[in-house]
């Protein structure tokens, strides 16, 4: 009996013993699963991130050759070019219309000199232009004068190369920019169609015939330079002013073309107003 006892202690003892090492295997086999599981969870995450940067990357890539070389949204900040363009329009202006110059490019790095692949805008054309007085500024405005050509205002009126230029009143503009508080106003501003040199139509408002920049001398455009003017004459600083003055062909940026969103009285992050400030008939119109 005692010696009996004595036996199954053991074997029960040896059959403990035998399981321990078998209990510690699969502990650790789990363990080992568990920390590649981890490793390979991790691997996965950097993989993410990486693939995100990368892709995050070329977006950026794109939008800037994008930018520099096809077309660059603009907004309109003043009331210059009343009728055609309004404060809050937003647009795209083409860059590859009259080539590229330093000012086609994000920071206007002075790479270079001149245009490359140049074209030259034609009368009407509305341009956006670096401004040749004030660094980083932005301006735009029509092409009414090209190079080798004079131009005047005599009493409110356009000539160019001494010829007077036709204008037919076709109504009132107060619903647009309000009565003007200006000792030179009419009692109401008017809106007038304006005929151009080859056939180019368009409309401007004029607040009156006397204001500032209605009398000027004869300026004769010079090779490669521009006479720009807004069309909301009396309410525009342009080639007329010394703070503005002709525009090189060097600092045109490219042609105004298309509305892609009009806002009246909203910015473009507010856009909880968007709903009531949305102009929906000048979405998609084309800058004429």
């Amino acid at each position: 009996m005692k010696f009996g006892n004595k036996k199954t202690s053991k074997t029960q003892a040896d059959r403990s013993t035998d399981t321990n090492p078998r209990s510690e295997t699969t502990e650790h086999n789990q363990q080992n699963a568990d920390t590649s599981r981890r490793r390979k969870n991790k691997t996965r995450k950097t993989h993410g991130v990486k693939d995100n940067i990368i892709t995050i990357f070329w977006a950026l890539v794109i939008a800037l050759i994008l930018r520099s070389f096809a077309f660059e949204p603009f907004n309109i900040p003043s009331g210059s070019m009343y009728p055609t363009l309004y404060i809050g329009d937003f647009l795209f202006v083409s860059k590859y219309p009259y080539g590229y110059s330093r000012y086609s490019f994000p920071l206007s790095l002075p790479l270079f000199e001149g245009r490359l692949i140049e074209d030259v805008p034609e009368r009407g054309d509305v341009v956006v232009f670096r401004s040749p007085t004030v660094e980083g500024r932005d301006l735009i405005k029509r092409v009414i004068a090209l190079p080798g050509e004079t131009v005047q205002m005599r009493e409110g009126r356009l000539y160019l190369n001494g010829e007077l230029i036709e204008r037919r009143d076709i109504g009132s503009a107060a619903d647009m920019i309000g009565r003007p508080a200006l000792a030179c106003a009419w009692e109401e501003p008017r809106l007038f169609t304006e005929h151009l040199p080859q056939g180019f139509v368009h409309e401007i408002i004029e607040t009156g015939d006397t204001c500032r920049l209605d009398n000027t001398e004869v300026i004769t455009v010079p090779t490669d330079h521009y006479f720009v003017m807004g069309d909301n004459r009396d309410n525009s600083e342009d080639s007329r002013a010394a703070g503005v003055g002709l525009v090189p062909a060097e600092n045109l940026i490219g042609r105004a073309e298309i509305l892609w969103l009009s806002l009246d009285n909203a910015r473009f992050w507010q856009i909880w107003r968007w709903p009531s400030a949305l102009r929906f008939d000048r979405i998609f119109d084309r800058v004429e």
